[in-house]
């Protein structure tokens, strides 16, 4: 639930919510489809019928991304066990965890050593249209509208979906994923930072919850410097967080001088991060004063020791792991939600910071969902059979068990046929990695009333958006584009360098601060590579988004 996550890692563990899918009446409660599909390539003719459960078992060569803490073969997980019984399709899963997924992906094609699909395939925009045009992946258009009536539904009951997925060209190359649960300002992941504060410590020390920036700088002062772990040493972390990761990020500080910096690629890797949007103009918070405003103050707290030097470069399995310490050691931190850092025993006693005053709170480009589901290949021998496949996954209820993890493992069913979490899960954010296949099926608002209501802490979370973050939020984002194959080519040639200097020089900018002559420098090197004419792009991509909404 891309770069470090995922997206997501997104789609990944710390989420915890839901997202699309549609009901079929040509689903029944005995697992078969009821479809009949035609068969292609070299199994049988097109004429031929499909129906789940197979009369003989079939193979298919998938590759997968995984999260961290999941079994590297799927067929452990119960939910993959749960599929092949309900198709007598086994799948050959090659897995790569979401970290070295990217590099992996890219080689195997490269090689020509393709599988028969990716599940969760997480292409970006130009990956989609190259491999596209070039024949590595196939549309997938056709199939849908044969083979793929759970997700066909889906696509006739919201347009937008569909059109989210299909390219500039007419063809749609990957399949949807993603769970929607809020809506606008008020979606689950319309800010993926939360700062939380060990309040134990701020009562120790007789200290108040911080309203502004100075007041939290004191705060992360007195835990450097005032033992508040009672322990003698001067074993205590101010601050922590994930550099640059979807979530966890300091980015989010950056609104205190107001603009807030976002390093979060919604499942579509042609955005160049750090955009923001205001009174329909895009701009790119990297070269805006307030920028240089907040990487000087975070190099001041860094100076003073307030920040977590691994900070830069932890990943975020060595992040969980500093809050479960057997001593108490971590001050304040940047996440998706406290629980996962912390664990139950310690979150309740780090609430959240709320904004500060005069703070802009960022609000998350792109959406719930994305074009980051699954592709089918060109080696595919039966691609209607491999469509038809997944369209099991785009039956909400199933969906629900791709997503989370199935019902005994994740849900049970209540009095009244939902889905609802289990009670004796204690860190669903861990959890959720290795019971959940991910990767696939859309869950919408609309199944979370009537398939499954979100889990304890989702709907937590989205009270904490409503009530204490949306006040003071962005009013513009921006939104999940599917760009032109002439801008995706000019994105490619102009946003790697960008984006991986911009990123560089801030990580360097935090730790050490930058002078004006410094700053001078750096813009116009920005400059040099392009940034006007990239941000020229997404301008563009903008206004056309805009006069189509009217």
């Amino acid at each position: 639930m891309n770069r470090k996550a995922v997206g997501l890692l997104a789609a990944m563990m710390a989420v915890s919510v839901f997202a699309t899918a549609c009901n079929s009446n040509n689903n029944s409660n005995n697992g078969k489809t009821g479809t009949n599909t035609e068969n292609s390539g070299n199994q049988a003719d097109d004429s031929a019928s499909i129906q789940f459960p197979l009369k003989e078992k079939t193979t298919l060569k998938v590759v997968a991304r995984r999260a961290p803490l999941a079994p590297s073969d799927y067929n452990e997980m119960t939910m993959a066990k749960k599929l092949e019984e309900m198709s007598n399709v086994h799948i050959d899963w090659n897995t790569i965890v979401e970290t070295d997924y990217n590099e992996k992906k890219n080689l195997l094609i490269a090689s020509g050593d393709l599988p028969e699909m990716f599940f969760g395939a997480g292409f970006t925009d130009t990956e989609l249209m190259k491999y596209g045009e070039d024949g590595t992946i196939i549309p997938l258009n056709d199939l849908i509208d044969k083979h793929m009536p759970n997700l066909k539904a889906l696509f006739d009951k919201r347009p937008d979906i569909k059109a989210e997925v299909t390219a500039p060209d007419g063809n749609i190359y990957s399949l949807p994923a993603g769970e929607e649960l809020g809506a606008g300002q008020e979606d689950i992941g319309a800010n993926p930072d939360f700062l939380y504060i060990n309040e134990d410590w701020l009562k120790k020390l007789g200290l108040k919850m911080p309203t502004t920036l100075q007041e939290y700088h004191d705060v992360l002062l007195a835990f450097k410097t005032k033992d508040p772990n009672g322990n003698g040493k001067a074993d205590e972390i101010p601050l922590s967080f994930v550099n640059a990761f979807w979530t966890g990020d300091i980015g989010y500080l950056f609104g205190a001088f107001g603009v807030p910096d976002k390093t979060y690629q919604p499942g579509n890797n042609a955005y160049a991060e750090h955009l923001n949007v205001d009174n329909g103009k895009v701009s790119y918070a990297a070269i805006q004063d307030g920028y240089k405003d907040a990487v000087n103050e975070i190099a001041k707290w860094v100076k003073e020791g307030l920040v977590d030097p691994e900070s830069f470069t932890q990943e975020y399995t060595q992040y969980y792991a500093k809050g479960k310490t057997e001593q108490e050691t971590l001050g304040s931190f940047l996440w998706w939600d406290h629980t996962d850092v912390v664990g139950p025993e310690r979150d309740k006693h780090y609430p959240i910071v709320p904004p500060f005053k005069d703070m802009v709170v960022k609000w998350n480009s792109g959406s719930a969902l994305s074009r980051g589901g699954s592709v089918i290949t060109k080696e595919a021998k039966n691609p209607a059979l491999i469509a038809a496949w997944l369209d099991l996954i785009y039956k909400p209820e199933t969906t629900a068990e791709v997503r989370w993890g199935p019902i005994g493992e994740w849900f049970e069913k209540s009095a009244d046929g939902k889905l609802v979490q289990k009670s004796d899960i204690s860190n669903p954010g861990e959890f959720r990695q290795t019971v959940s296949l991910g990767g696939g099926g859309v869950f919408t608002g609309e199944d979370f009333e009537n398939i499954a209501p979100p889990e304890a802490r989702a709907q937590q979370r989205l009270d904490d958006i409503k009530n204490i973050f949306v006040p003071q939020m962005q009013k513009e984002k921006y939104p999940n584009i599917f760009f032109s194959e002439d801008e995706l080519k000019t994105i490619e040639k102009l946003k790697p360098e960008i984006q991986t200097y911009t990123n560089s020089m801030r990580a360097k900018f935090m730790l050490k601060g930058v002078s004006d002559s410094e700053w001078s420098d750096y813009l116009a090197s920005l400059k040099e590579m392009g940034l006007d004419d990239l941000m020229k792009i997404y301008q563009d991509g903008y206004d056309r988004y805009l006069a189509a909404r009217k």
